[in-house]
């Protein structure tokens, strides 16, 4: 067997997709386990990305960006964040992940670590784990009130082998949300030690109590050592477009075009146009979109919450919930039953980083219909334990 770096080999297998292996594809299980809304694609959408296909928008683009999409993510980010950008510091990316792959790979060697808020989606930790890097999880703090994330454990865990702290805000699986008093505190304290900062703000429109989630735009300097991650993904109902962007210092814009190259040779052609319009002309769908996840949340928080031996803090953003299973030891094992016994899938909390055992994290971003059955097959595999 030919040999493979050990970071690669001994990657531990991603136990959502253990979990969803057993019932993927098959009809009769509710699948709750992927960051998937159940909505198709606006036909408005889909609609564009025909017409640039008719077009003959199917061959190489800029690894940057189609000029159209760019222009619109400027747009978008001064009417969002009142946050003017300069053109060089947008560069499209084939998903947000591969936003995160490239901004991982300007900054982490062997030996480095990355210091992540957790709990988080794995495979940011898988991604460090790639380049050699070592992951330092430090954990919220749950409460009666939500979760709460102690600046002075963040600040401890970084040393002079620190090249990044990766926050995700809003959060997933948690929901959690990061005010702007924290976010200046994190960067005043990157800007002393010379730490980067890559913030994942993939779900900054799916939130309940405003109309966007704050944004490290919003406080930095055009120069600071930050990353900015989004995707079409979440708020547009784009996961199999595979398209993102990644704000980063305008320096950077001609070593992002080549690393956006390497990965994959830069976002879609057409998927491109199809974004620009998504993002010009969405905001109906976006604003409807988030309403039905607000009632959603509120079912599913209200449903479990009545459930025994469930400890759940209503997630502030995302489309998300994380409940803590009381007195349960296996959580991968219990997910994997209630997929064979009772045909629904969840993703393990144990998937999300160290602590997060006995969690279980489903996505809400179903219709209610939906969601009433799940709770019924969630509650009947309670009773189980």
């Amino acid at each position: 067997m030919p040999v493979v770096r050990p970071a690669i080999a001994e990657m531990q297998t991603q136990r959502i997709g253990e979990v969803s292996r057993i019932g993927i594809g098959d009809p009769d299980v509710i699948p709750l386990w992927f960051g998937e809304p159940d909505l198709d694609t606006p036909e408005f959408i889909r609609q564009a990305a025909i017409d640039a296909m008719q077009a003959g928008q199917t061959r190489y683009v800029n690894k940057r960006g189609i000029p159209e999409l760019r222009q619109a993510i400027l747009d978008y980010t001064q009417t969002q964040f009142g946050v003017g950008l300069d053109p060089e510091r947008i560069t499209v990316t084939g998903s947000g992940m591969t936003a995160i792959m490239i901004a991982t790979e300007t900054l982490v060697n062997n030996g480095d670590n990355v210091v992540l808020v957790s709990p988080i989606w794995p495979n940011i930790f898988y991604c460090v784990q790639t380049m050699g890097g070592e992951s330092r999880h430090v954990r919220l703090d749950q409460d009666e009130s939500g979760w709460r994330l102690d600046l002075d454990k963040l600040f401890d865990a970084c040393d002079e082998r620190t090249k990044a702290i990766f926050i995700a805000s809003p959060s997933n699986p948690t929901g959690w949300l990061m005010e702007p008093e924290q976010q200046r505190a994190v960067l005043d304290f990157c800007r002393e030690r010379g730490i980067w900062i890559i913030a994942d703000e993939v779900y900054h429109r799916i939130v309940y109590d405003r109309p966007v989630a704050p944004s490290f735009l919003s406080i930095a300097e055009p120069d600071d050592a930050l990353y900015i991650v989004h995707s079409m993904s979440k708020a547009w109902c784009m996961t199999g477009w595979r398209c993102g962007w990644l704000v980063h210092p305008a320096e950077l814009g001609d070593r992002m075009g080549d690393l956006s190259g390497i990965n994959n040779t830069g976002a879609t052609s057409f998927v491109q146009h199809a974004a620009a319009v998504a993002i010009r002309e969405g905001e109906d769908f976006v604003a409807e979109g988030v309403e039905r996840c607000r009632r959603a949340r509120d079912l599913v928080h209200q449903r479990l919450g009545g459930m025994e031996r469930i400890n759940l803090a209503a997630p502030k953003a995302a489309f998300y919930a994380f409940p803590q299973i009381v007195g349960l030891k296996d959580d991968l094992e219990f997910a994997k039953q209630l997929v064979r016994e009772h045909r629904v899938g969840l993703a393990p909390g144990s998937a999300f980083g160290p602590g997060n055992e006995g969690y279980l994290r489903l996505c809400f971003a179903k219709s209610e219909e939906q969601l009433s059955a799940a709770m019924d097959r969630i509650e009947a595999g309670l009773k189980t334990l």
